[in-house]
């Protein structure tokens, strides 16, 4: 029973990824602060990897957040999914630049500008919750990566329920942090990053993404 149930939850995150995808129409009501936020964390925080980041981050949300605000996730790629855990994402595996461009917003000719992504997502719903890390290669890179996704997610024709909130962070000089989903868990989520990580930049929050 325990693998069916796996094996449905593959399922229902592979048709999200096919259903979510890119249209070119433009998003609405957006306000950006590109000020650091600091909540008290610490600014000298060591980052092994992208992986690094969201599962410290998830640790302290869940810690923080009431009952009503945690959720199942699952991490990675969908073909090697990792249950209740963010984890790396593979970009040598056959479709892996679609499901980024579909399913997180980044866009393909932005991936080139990372070398280590980890993703995490809501199981049931991606559009309620769907996060991921970047490693970018060049410090020079960082906001064209950051302002790639935040003009793509924007441009998205949401087809599995329209997500409230987008946030855009940038820890350090070479990551970025995207999240998108029910306003209330993104909230959450701002709030155990910006505490994980005191140099932790929100650069972008995106309200109402409904076309």
């Amino acid at each position: 029973m325990k693998k069916l149930a796996v094996l449905l939850l593959i399922g229902v995150m592979a048709f999200s990824s096919v259903a979510c995808g890119n249209s070119g129409e433009t998003g609405k009501n957006t306000q950006q602060n590109s000020e650091a936020t600091n909540n008290g964390g610490e600014q000298n925080t060591e980052i092994a990897d992208a992986n690094d980041i969201l599962t410290k981050v998830w640790t302290e949300y869940n810690t923080k957040a009431g009952d009503d605000l945690k959720f199942p996730i699952g991490g990675g790629n969908v073909e090697n999914m990792i249950m209740d855990v963010p984890a790396k994402f593979d970009l040598t595996l056959e479709g892996a630049q679609d499901t980024l461009s579909n399913s997180y917003c980044m866009p393909a000719d932005t991936i080139a500008m990372t070398d280590d992504i980890a993703t995490m997502f809501h199981m049931m719903n991606a559009n309620t919750f769907s996060g991921a890390a970047y490693h970018v290669t060049e410090v020079a890179n960082v906001q064209t990566v950051a302002d790639s996704i935040k003009n793509a997610t924007l441009n998205n024709q949401w087809m599995c329920g329209f997500p409230e909130q987008l946030i855009i962070v940038t820890i350090g000089d070479d990551y970025v942090v995207s999240a998108f989903g029910n306003g209330q868990l993104i909230e959450t989520f701002k709030t155990a990053i910006t505490t994980v990580y005191g140099n932790a930049a929100v650069v972008t929050v995106e309200e109402s993404l409904a076309q």
